[in-house]
């Protein structure tokens, strides 16, 4: 009996994903699909303005898993999403965004190509997320109020600032540009003001950077200082997370002395900003200690020209009195008087002021401008007020 074998018939790979790839182009040719999804495993490459990362979504039906990507010619949404939101296109986020179905036959990936990210969308979401804290924040502790023109009373924004600041903890990233500025400006000002900066240094962005700048916090003894400054300056403006967190936040709003907040960000304000006093960069917050200061300064210079003013009109004053007294003494001198024509009487040289004391028989001697009279009293006449002036 001959064996008969039916061979099958090959198909070769570059067949099938040829296949796959018209299905695909001619299935999803001119469509796009608005979507929101959480992203994970980002790895974006900026030198070539490409970004691989999964998006998955978790429903009824289980979770959904698929390849997303990134070209060139797409790449400044993700850069547009990272300006406008201040947080980093990172893992763990959640965006919506508008993307094609394509499919990449090398490695026989279907993949969602990203054209579009709803940048409102993201805002909105953190928004939501920052309200939730700050709410929060007023909830669960007592000390934080929100007043009715929307600013937020804690116990550390309204802590009375020292007149002089001088001993500053930096809580800053270490050889960041928020470190060098703000010891340029403090260090080498033009007054020549000295200044004691203790460096607390961790990096300020990121997903551990919150837990990492509460434990710095956590390490200072208010005692020795009077002011902490936290900033963050340079680099990507993006990925402010750090400074809405709870935590942080929470215990930033009760730090027994002031904290001073130049995070370096235009649009946003951070939780972090509304417990503490926000300035917009850590040149700004150097500026104004080194102003409060000079303030301070002029104040004493200013006590100082009231004090010498005071002294040289009382000075001036007594000199015044002094020759107005002068004046009197002459005015009332003997020799004065004997000038304008009085005289004076005296018996046993005491000066006569009360004629009931003189009884007749008495020797007088009458005292002139030049000469001296003697006489003895033979009759008093009592005088009826005639005025010789």
């Amino acid at each position: 009996m001959e064996l008969t074998i039916n061979m099958p018939q090959i198909t070769k790979l570059s067949e099938i994903a040829n296949e796959i790839d018209r299905l695909i182009h001619d299935g999803f040719a001119g469509k796009t699909f608005w979507i929101t999804a959480e992203i994970s495993s980002v790895k974006k490459m900026p030198a070539k303005r490409w970004c691989f990362l999964d998006f998955t979504q978790t429903d009824e039906n289980g979770e959904t898993r698929i390849n997303g990507l990134c070209w060139a010619r797409h790449y400044d949404t993700i850069e547009l999403f990272e300006s406008a939101t201040g947080k980093e296109f990172k893992s763990d986020t959640e965006i919506t965004c508008k993307v094609s179905v394509t499919f990449y036959k090398a490695r026989t990936n279907i993949n969602l190509e990203i054209l579009e990210i709803d940048v409102a969308h993201a805002i909105g979401k953190l928004e939501i997320e920052r309200q939730k804290t700050l709410k929060r924040l007023v909830d669960e502790t007592d000390t934080i109020k929100l007043r009715p023109d929307g600013r937020y009373h804690t116990p550390n924004n309204y802590l009375e600032l020292p007149k002089v600041i001088q001993r500053i903890v930096l809580v800053t990233a270490p050889n960041s540009d928020g470190l060098r500025d703000f010891k340029n400006v403090t260090l080498k000002n033009k007054y020549g003001y000295a200044f004691s900066i203790h460096e607390y240094l961790s990096t300020v962005q990121g997903n551990t950077a919150s837990k990492l700048i509460l434990e710095n916090l956590k390490l200072i003894n208010p005692k020795n200082y009077d002011v902490v400054v936290i900033a963050r300056g340079g680099g990507s403006d993006t990925d402010f997370a750090a400074f809405n967190d709870f935590e942080l936040a929470k215990f930033v709003a009760t730090f027994p002395i002031p904290i001073l907040t130049g995070i370096g960000h235009d649009r946003n304000t951070s939780i972090v900003d509304l417990m503490a006093r926000q300035m917009r960069t850590p040149t700004e917050v150097a500026n104004f200690i080194v102003d409060r200061n000079m303030e301070f300064e002029a104040e004493i210079q200013q006590l100082k020209d009231r004090f010498f003013d005071a002294i040289e009109d009382l000075i001036e004053d007594s000199r015044n009195t002094l020759q107005y007294l002068k004046q009197r003494v002459k005015n009332l001198s003997p020799s004065t008087i004997l000038n304008k024509g009085f005289a004076i009487i005296t018996s046993n040289n005491k000066i006569i002021t009360d004629p009931k004391s003189i009884a007749l028989n008495t020797e007088l001697d009458i005292i002139l401008k030049d000469e001296i009279i003697q006489s003895t009293v033979t009759k008093k006449i009592k005088n009826e007020k005639q005025s010789y002036i």
